[in-house]
């Protein structure tokens, strides 16, 4: 992370990959910066980064072996749009300027089911404040979860942000995914073991 608190993300795509057929040519001027928070094993986050090129995403997570997959998913894809935080990514939306963010996604999340540790949920009040300093106007906020207590807190905190509007208008908006949002590996796992996955679909307030 940059010593003085703040990082431009535009600049991360000013330097070459280090490995790849196309790392001499990195991506210098993206038209929009992404973020994923906690990108699992990075099946979305590459599938958004090759269905749009002339986008920059970055994706946080904490757990290596995820890194791995996404790396390798890098290299055999030969993307040049994506830049890893491997931390907390609550650091890097600390870090991020005023809306400099054109979408998010929060897919997923660790459920943390038991009542004293929803403190450690990434949905929360917190991080939407968050969220909704670094998104730009009509940027929008994706939100996933196959548990229904995280669903009832998701429904609880987001729409009622006074900065996010809830873009659902029918059962349909939030009980199918959206065609321009891939499964994922453990969004399949949890339809197996009979979990039904939710998709929520946000847009930050303002003109």
């Amino acid at each position: 992370m940059p010593e003085n608190g703040t990082l431009d993300p535009e600049v991360l795509f000013q330097f070459p990959l280090l490995s790849g057929k196309r790392s001499g040519e990195g991506a210098p001027h993206p038209k929009e910066i992404w973020l994923e928070i906690g990108f699992g094993a990075g099946e979305h986050l590459a599938w958004q980064a090759a269905e749009h090129p002339e986008v920059g995403l970055l994706g946080a997570e904490v757990f290596e072996n995820g890194v791995v997959k996404l790396l390798a998913e890098i290299r055999r894809r030969d993307l040049a749009n994506i830049r890893i935080l491997v931390d907390d990514a609550r650091l890097l939306l600390a870090a991020l300027p005023d809306r400099s963010l054109g979408r998010a996604f929060i897919l997923f999340p660790d459920p943390w089911p038991k009542q004293r540790h929803h403190k450690r949920r990434m949905v929360s009040s917190a991080t939407l404040d968050a969220l909704a300093r670094t998104l730009r106007p009509k940027a929008e906020l994706r939100l996933a979860t196959d548990d229904i207590g995280y669903l009832r807190w998701m429904l609880e905190l987001a729409p009622s942000h006074p900065d996010f509007e809830w873009l659902a208008r029918g059962p349909r908006d939030w009980r199918e995914r959206p065609e321009d949002w891939p499964a994922t590996r453990y969004e399949q796992k949890a339809i197996a073991a009979g979990r039904v996955p939710y998709f929520l679909k946000l847009r930050r307030r303002g003109g």
